[in-house]
């Protein structure tokens, strides 16, 4: 689904036949103008995609921006300005909103686990925990926010991990299906398998034919010496109920990259508030 396509069915899901709270209250042609203030203190995401829904809503809305996309904000500051017809502003006001404050909460997650891994070798990854349908702006709210998108669907790129694995009858066997299934396709996709413990790991370097090694509830200590045994002959991702208070001993492990689901499945939205002037 497009981002056009998103904004249409979410206006369409909020308006239905029709804003009568504004028709009864509001004179038809009234003008109006509006700020978009911010109320706690993060990374801003999704300013842009604000201004595409004011003017969906309605082109003639004259929409300011003041404070860009991955920019740090304060309480009290004002992001962007809208000024026009004031049924319009309010057709759009919740749209906005909803997608501005899950953005940037996400967008604030992602830049304050990249502090923490500053200065290591380890990139920050997302996953596919997203909300259904929205994945394109949560990975959008990712890269403001600081991160590297992992792979955006099962299409792109193939995982192997545990459940596959099990299916398939071991490490060996799923990894030489994979690579025999691409070739049969004529597909050039990137392999990542998913190793649980040491066994699975050396299994896994045994057969080879993959990119990226992922150390799945390694603890920081094993994954430094699974890493060691990599030796550079593949990349390596942490994943695994990584936290804040973790984060930073997996990326001293010496890994490449660390998964962090809770980047756009556990997010606590940022708050803003569009206030009339």
């Amino acid at each position: 689904m497009t981002v056009d396509q998103i904004i249409d069915e979410a206006l369409r899901e909020d308006i239905g036949d029709g804003d009568h709270t504004s028709d009864a209250c509001i004179p038809k042609h009234a003008k109006g103008k509006a700020k978009l203030l911010v109320k706690e203190d993060g990374v801003i995401a999704g300013v842009d995609l604000a201004k595409q829904i004011f003017l969906k809503v309605d082109a003639d809305l004259k929409v300011e921006i003041l404070i860009c996309d991955g920019e740090e904000i304060r309480v009290g500051d004002i992001i962007l300005t809208v000024e026009g017809s004031s049924h319009s502003i309010l057709k759009a006001e919740r749209l906005v909103l909803n997608f501005m404050q899950r953005m940037s909460g996400i967008a604030t997650k992602a830049a304050n686990l990249n502090k923490l891994i500053a200065g290591t070798n380890a990139k920050l990854l997302d996953t596919r925990k997203t909300t259904p349908l929205l994945r394109e702006l949560e990975k959008l709210s990712v890269k403001i926010g600081g991160g590297v998108n992992h792979r955006f669907g099962l299409f792109d790129m193939v995982m192997i991990k545990d459940n596959h694995i099990d299916m398939a009858g071991g490490i060996e066997q799923a990894i030489s299906r994979t690579v025999t299934h691409l070739a049969s396709i004529g597909k050039n996709l990137k392999i990542e398998i998913e190793v649980r413990d040491f066994n699975e790991l050396n299994q896994a370097l045994a057969v080879g034919g993959f990119h990226r090694i992922m150390l799945d509830n390694f603890h920081p200590d094993d994954e430094k010496k699974a890493v060691e045994l990599i030796a550079g002959k593949y990349e390596t991702e942490a994943s695994g109920g990584i936290t804040e208070t973790t984060i930073r001993a997996h990326a001293l492990s010496g890994v490449d990259y660390i998964s962090v689901g809770a980047l756009t499945h556990n997010i606590k939205s940022l708050d803003l508030s569009l206030k009339a002037t």
